[in-house]
């Protein structure tokens, strides 16, 4: 446990190192930011709205329903068999107006509807799972990207003051070349060295710019000076107490879990169809024939009638070509599939949650050894300067050692980042990095139960929502990124 300690304070410790000086834009701006205007996570929240509306679709097939039809009958030749001439103003109708009503209420549909309901809600149960694993992933997508700048700034600031250093290093081995002091294979050394920095800075500078660019895609701006990222809260103290958290809270295994318990009622709807129907029906008839029956007599007539209808209708299947049993069949085989799938995703969860432990342990110590190895090469460079200086040490001495120094600089940077990463991608899988975990401020968190409560038990057939419009937010007048590095 001691030996945890020192890695998680080395690695909170060298964060800042790692981090530009504060500018004003920090780790959490930046989640709120993607939280809101991000369209992966937008798409995922409307696919969620849609979902929501599946129990209602499977509720309405046994709730009552009522339909309407009016005719309107112009009769253009009315003439009875065995006459030669048509008699329209004879005693038949001339035209008819006729409208009937229709109620049918569906009294027992074999379970079929209330386990097609079941397992809708189970999947909207599921689907709402899904869409915590999405907001943990963009998650890690943005903490990924926002350190990636950070240690690209840090890598790309270590190459040019690498080139400065060099430069001076040329400058000096110039003059002493023209003194005497050393040889032109000296000078041909330092000139080579400075070449091969310059076009490393350039490297560094391009995926700068690259992580930049990666940065605007995610959170949706460009990043300015970017603030140390705070420490992460409720790391494990073992592999076993993370994956016994994720086993517990990790949004996919309940999503897996949730499928698998809709594919079991999904079993028992698709046996319904095997099993009696009854329904309950009422009918009303109107009849006008708009004073068009009877012809000049029509006087004498009744004009309009109406008419009413009501009964039971059962249907019992006998026969059906094996469909049932088929989609039975299939349905169990799916159920088997989802099963199976459910115990893939904890294993996919236990891998990836001790994987992601072990990574980040690993960084934590490699930060340990990346420190020690900066501080001895800065030694180790002032120590072949000084050799130099009184003729022990060559031109070609300074410049491996100072190769090594930056080198040690670049790997020490970067340990910090994987760590950081490493440590979040972590909490992802245990399930602890969604906006609550996170206490992610800047307005109302999205909560999908809202939008279910809301469309639950809707009747209107014309209850529309407003019409559908992009949430997130467009990139293209972001200006195009560099490899500049902000002021310091």
């Amino acid at each position: 446990m001691a030996r945890r300690s020192v890695r998680l304070a080395a690695l909170m410790a060298g964060i800042a190192v790692l981090a530009a000086p504060a500018h004003g834009e920090d780790l959490r701006s930046a989640l709120v930011m993607a939280y809101n205007t991000n369209p992966s996570l937008q798409a995922a929240r409307a696919q969620q709205r849609a979902l929501d509306e599946t129990p209602g679709i499977e509720r309405a097939v046994g709730l009552p329903s009522v339909s309407t039809d009016a005719t309107l009958t112009e009769v253009v030749s009315d003439n009875p068999a065995g006459n030669a001439v048509s008699s329209p103003g004879g005693f038949g109708p001339d035209r008819i107006l006729s409208g009937t009503a229709r109620l049918g209420v569906p009294i027992y549909s074999g379970g079929g509807v209330r386990n097609s309901v079941r397992a809708a809600e189970t999947r909207v149960r599921a689907g709402q799972a899904d869409l915590r694993g999405a907001e943990s992933e963009l998650f890690s997508q943005a903490v990924a990207a926002y350190l990636d700048v950070i240690l690209a700034e840090a890598v790309a600031g270590l190459n040019r003051k690498n080139v400065d250093v060099l430069e001076v290093n040329l400058r000096a081995t110039t003059d002493r070349f023209e003194i005497g002091d050393v040889t032109r294979t000296d000078v041909a050394q330092s000139q080579a060295r400075l070449a091969l920095a310059k076009g490393d800075a350039r490297s560094a500078e391009a995926n700068l710019a690259s992580a930049r660019e990666r940065f605007i895609q995610v959170i949706g701006q460009p990043p300015g000076g970017l603030d140390a990222p705070p420490p992460l809260p409720g790391l494990p103290a073992s592999a076993e107490d993370a994956v016994a958290t994720a086993l517990e809270n990790n949004p996919d295994i309940f999503a897996a879990h949730q499928r698998s318990q809709a594919a079991g009622l999904d079993v028992k709807a698709s046996g319904a169809s095997r099993l009696p129907r009854v329904s309950v029906f009422a009918n009303g008839t109107y009849t006008d024939y708009l004073n068009s029956l009877g012809g000049p007599a029509g006087s004498g007539y009744f004009q309009h009638g109406t008419g009413a209808t009501a009964g039971v209708q059962a249907t019992i299947p006998l026969f059906q070509g094996g469909r049932p049993a088929a989609l039975r069949r299939q349905a169990q085989s799916r159920e088997s599939a989802a099963l199976d799938t459910e115990i893939a995703t904890e294993r996919a969860v236990i891998a990836q949650t001790r994987a992601a432990y072990s990574s980040w342990v690993a960084a934590n110590e490699i930060i340990i050894s990346n420190q020690t190895a900066v501080d001895a090469a800065s030694l180790s460079l002032e120590g072949v300067r000084a050799e130099n200086s009184v003729g022990n040490r060559t031109i070609l001495d300074i410049l491996n050692a100072e190769q090594e120094l930056l080198q040690a600089r670049v790997r020490l940077a970067t340990a910090r980042r994987n760590a950081y990463v490493a440590g979040f991608s972590l909490l992802a899988a245990m399930g602890k990095a969604e906006a609550e975990d996170l206490g992610l401020e800047g307005g109302a968190l999205y909560d999908p139960q809202t939008n279910y409560s809301r469309v639950h038990g809707k009747l209107f057939d014309w209850d529309n929502d407003p019409a559908p419009t992009a949430n997130a937010t467009r990139t293209v007048d972001t200006p195009i990124q560099d490899g500049s590095i902000p002021p310091q």
